[in-house]
């Protein structure tokens, strides 16, 4: 029988070397109607490094990222405290397997902060996010692997919109936010990943949830409006021009409350994100 720690090792695994079909199905629309040789050509090589990275169960990138967990809780399903340590046995097993690349840092709150405590050089000494759980009408317990990269975190923002009572004015504003970020971002083409909320930590947790259940094959009018937009830019895949600056938008909109702003966090996903996998507990 698989334990609990190898399900987790194996799905770790799995998000961080293997793009999902309809990401590949997305890429090799995008080359298919890309006017630009030079954009063709980047698409083509990140779809042929995802293939051989499946192949091979090999790292998509050399930044392999940081585990973020999210656990689908049936309503007859419980979690206990020895659950949540296999699942973090599970993730430092498959840092250690894919591997990961060594990024914790050792020391006190001063000494992580500033670097002085040095390099763990252990892949698995990597502690994943602290896990995020939602409740569902599935009688499973079902959890989802992202391995999330610095790059995004550094053009990520969350911040207040103003939304004057429409929605289109929300949506013009996150066109401008993510317009920036792809630009400096450089490794695109982007998926961009939209949570709103009343909060920072509930957008933060909505787009972390927008990138769990996104789909490249089913947008929303809300998702397609952004990804048309930002794609007006012209930025292209590593900035070299062309009509895919964006591959997809996946966003999560939550309970709002009576105000003038709309609380709105947005992650401009490199082009091997949302690195992704789910396994059943």
């Amino acid at each position: 029988m698989i334990s609990i720690q190898e399900k987790v090792a194996d799905c770790l695994v799995r998000a961080g070397s293997t793009f999902r079909e309809d990401q590949k199905d997305a890429y090799r629309k995008a080359i298919a109607i890309e006017s630009s040789e030079k954009s063709c050509w980047v698409m083509r090589q990140i779809l042929d490094n995802a293939l051989v990275a499946e192949e091979r169960r090999s790292p998509l990138c050399d930044d392999t990222g940081i585990p973020h967990l999210f656990l689908e809780l049936g309503k007859d399903r419980s979690v206990t405290g020895e659950l949540l340590e296999q699942i973090k046995e599970g993730v430092a097993l498959g840092l250690r397997q894919l591997p990961g690349r060594p990024m914790a840092i050792m020391g006190d709150d001063y000494a992580r902060i500033d670097q002085s405590g040095g390099l763990n050089e252990d892949s698995g000494a990597l502690a994943p996010s602290p896990i995020l759980i939602k409740p569902i009408n599935e009688d499973v317990l079902r959890l989802t692997v992202l391995m999330l990269g610095g790059g995004p975190a550094i053009r990520g923002i969350t911040q207040r919109v103003f939304h004057k009572h429409s929605v289109d004015v929300v949506i013009d504003e996150i066109v401008n936010r993510a317009k920036e970020g792809v630009s400096k971002l450089g490794c695109s083409p982007c998926v961009l990943a939209v949570g709103v909320g009343r909060s920072q930590f509930e957008a933060t947790s909505l787009m972390m949830e927008s990138m769990v259940y996104g789909d490249f094959s089913k947008q929303t009018d809300f998702e397609k409006k952004i990804t048309e937009k930002v794609n007006e830019a012209n930025i292209g895949p590593l900035g070299l021009g062309g009509k895919h600056s964006v591959l997809a938008t996946f966003a999560k909109i939550g309970p709002q409350r009576a105000s003038g702003v709309r609380i709105v966090a947005l992650r401009p996903c490199c082009c091997f994100e949302p690195r992704r996998a789910c396994v059943e507990l």
